[in-house]
């Protein structure tokens, strides 16, 4: 389980870099402050496409092995990102960081919501959190002493002595079996880490009950949580007046309540189901959109930030381990990988589109786009919390 919580880690790491270090970039690159939504946009297609196939990858190569390569092709990303002097080569290079991401995130995801329970779930994502609270604080680090290319080029740095420790417990990884599916019974008798789901086309899989609420649910969660992390410093900036270097910092917060909020949630949900985790999420989504809202002192801005990402901490966990309670550990693997793919549909279309609004609009409009995605995915969540009734 350390290896799986390290791997998180490293997916975590380089996700609010890039928002941190853009209001620097942008003037740098001679990109307008929207552009940045292209990025996003570049990175989430390359996560959707890797995801779609995690049931394939995973399948011939093993979870270890597709962990290893996709940190590499992270860390690949973030070096190009450092030596970029224009901005096509920024997006070039998000193209390897795109691959790399989706393909970790699906296999891990699946393998821990079918092997283990709901709190080694939120604590698996509260790795994430670690590895995104730190990277926007490195990146304040290298802004203060340098500029934003050592920002990446240390991030880089960090992911392949990542991919070494991956690499070297391969071993490791086989070691693990699959009790709890069809599927296991194979791995049990190889020792491998490989999986043999069952076949289940992507219609198949819609045409199912209560598929498409969550994975409306799951749209709206990631695109909340990518627009809400990516523009965090550039509405502290642009919209509040905070320095560029304080409000890199600052998006920080964002994560780091995401973080402390997953280590509590692994406790809070050895009694409180998922549904009702998810629940509780929403509601301190809520209060932190509206402390963000208020015209009042700096410190309750910094508070809702950190209100929405505590907020957000139990949501996605939650949706990832109920996904096998719901509709079996046959399809987890599958379903997975197409709400990993909705997710990053979510951050290619939503946090773009709101960069689009803030240039023709207003940055603040920061709070009340968030507010919207949030009504959206209550109603979906409400609407597969009935379907699950039904079926009881």
């Amino acid at each position: 389980m350390p290896i799986i919580y390290l791997a998180f880690i490293s997916l975590g790491l380089p996700d609010a870099a890039l928002g941190s270090a853009w209001p620097l970039m942008a003037p740098a690159l001679g990109a307008g402050i929207s552009w940045v939504g292209a990025v996003t946009m570049i990175i989430s297609a390359g996560t959707i496409v890797s995801s779609l196939m995690s049931v394939r990858v995973v399948e011939r190569f093993g979870t270890g092995r597709v962990t290893a390569v996709s940190v590499l092709l992270t860390a690949a990303g973030l070096a190009g990102f450092a030596l970029s002097g224009e901005f096509w080569q920024l997006c070039f290079w998000a193209v390897p960081y795109g691959l790399g991401a989706g393909a970790v995130d699906a296999a891990l995801n699946a393998y821990v919501a079918v092997h283990y329970e709901s709190q080694h779930m939120s604590w698996l994502h509260c790795m994430w959190g670690v590895g995104a609270s730190a990277g926007p604080l490195i990146m304040a680090q290298c802004l203060g002493v340098g500029t934003w290319s050592l920002g990446f080029l240390v991030l880089g740095g960090i992911q392949v002595a990542i991919v070494a420790v991956l690499t070297l417990s391969l071993p490791l990884w086989k070691e693990k079996k699959l009790p709890h599916s069809a599927a296991g019974q194979g791995a049990e008798e190889s020792g491998d880490d490989r999986v043999q789901p069952a076949r289940f086309s992507r219609m198949e899989l819609l045409r199912r009950d209560g598929v498409p609420a969550v994975l409306l649910c799951f749209f709206c969660y990631c695109a909340l949580e990518s627009t809400c992390g990516n523009w965090a410093a550039t509405y502290c900036t642009l919209g509040r007046g905070i320095s560029a270097e304080v409000a890199a910092s600052w998006a920080s917060y964002f994560y780091i309540g995401i973080t402390v909020g997953r280590a509590l949630s692994g406790f809070i949900s050895l009694k409180v189901r998922d549904h009702n985790m998810i629940r509780l999420g929403q509601a301190l989504v809520a209060v932190g959109i509206a402390c963000i809202v208020l015209p009042l002192d700096e410190s309750v801005l910094l508070v809702g930030l950190v209100l929405v990402g505590l907020g957000c901490a139990p949501i996605y966990p939650s949706i990832i381990h109920a996904t096998p309670a719901r509709f079996g550990d046959d399809v987890a693997l599958a379903l997975t990988g197409m709400q990993m793919a909705f997710a990053y549909v979510g951050n290619l279309a939503m946090s773009p589109l709101f960069g689009v609004l803030a240039q023709m609009v207003s940055i603040e409009l920061y709070p009340f786009y968030l507010t919207a995605l949030l009504i959206v995915m209550v109603a979906a969540g409400e609407k597969l919390n009935a379907i699950m009734r039904r079926r009881m």
